[in-house]
C-alpha cells in the first residue's frame, strides 16, 4: 500500500468517525484535555496500523483503536482509576456481572432519565460508574453500537456485554433515584 493509498483509507476509515471517537475518550478519562491525548495517541496508532484494518465496521475499529489507547493512557497516566473486572475476586465479579433477582427494579433507566431530566447528575452517574461498565453504556446508548460490535471492540463476550450493561443500567437507577 503505497503512502497515498494509506492517507486516504486512514481518512475514510478514521477520521470520519473523530467525532464519535473524541466523546468515547472524553467519557473514558473523564475530561477534554485528556481526551485530546488520547485521540491524539490513538490517530497514529490507527495511522501506523491502517494497513491492518479489515473493512468490515470502521466505526467500531476505531472505536476500539480509542479504547485500547485510552486505557493505555490511564494505565500509565492515572494507574488507580483503572479496575479492570478481570482483576476483581471471583465472587465480585459474578456479583457485579450476575445480580441478584432482588437487586432488578422495575424502572428503566430511560424513565428515570427522563423523569429527572437532569443531565448534569445523569453525566455525573455515568463518570462515576466502573470503567468497564462506563464503557459498555457509552457505546451502546451514546454510540448506539450492537452488542456484537460492542464485544469485539471490549474484547469480551456478548454475554458479558449483555451482563455489563444490565448492571450499569442498575447501578445508574440507583445513583439518579437518589437517598431512599
Amino acid at each position: 500500500m503505497d503512502e497515498a493509498d494509506r492517507r486516504r483509507l486512514f481518512d475514510e476509515v478514521f477520521l470520519s468517525h473523530l467525532p464519535r471517537a473524541f466523546r468515547l475518550a472524553r467519557w473514558l478519562t473523564g475530561n477534554g484535555a485528556d481526551a485530546e491525548d488520547v485521540v491524539q495517541e490513538a490517530s497514529l496508532r490507527a495511522f501506523r496500523g491502517i494497513q491492518n484494518f479489515g473493512g468490515i465496521n470502521a466505526r467500531a475499529w476505531t472505536l476500539s483503536v480509542v479504547r485500547n489507547t485510552a486505557y493505555s493512557w490511564l494505565l500509565k497516566n492515572r494507574p488507580a482509576a483503572v479496575v479492570f473486572t478481570e482483576d476483581l475476586d471471583r465472587a465480585e465479579q459474578e456479583r457485579l456481572e450476575h445480580p441478584q433477582a432482588s437487586d432488578a427494579g422495575a424502572t428503566t433507566p430511560e424513565s428515570i432519565l427522563l423523569s429527572r431530566a437532569n443531565a448534569d447528575a445523569v453525566k455525573a452517574a455515568i463518570a462515576a460508574l466502573p470503567a468497564p461498565f462506563r464503557e459498555v453504556i457509552v457505546l451502546r446508548e451514546m454510540q448506539e453500537l450492537s452488542y456484537r460490535d460492542i464485544a469485539e471492540i471490549t474484547n469480551v463476550p456478548i454475554g458479558t456485554v449483555m451482563s455489563r450493561l444490565a448492571r450499569a443500567r442498575q447501578i445508574l437507577i440507583k445513583a439518579l433515584e437518589g437517598p431512599s
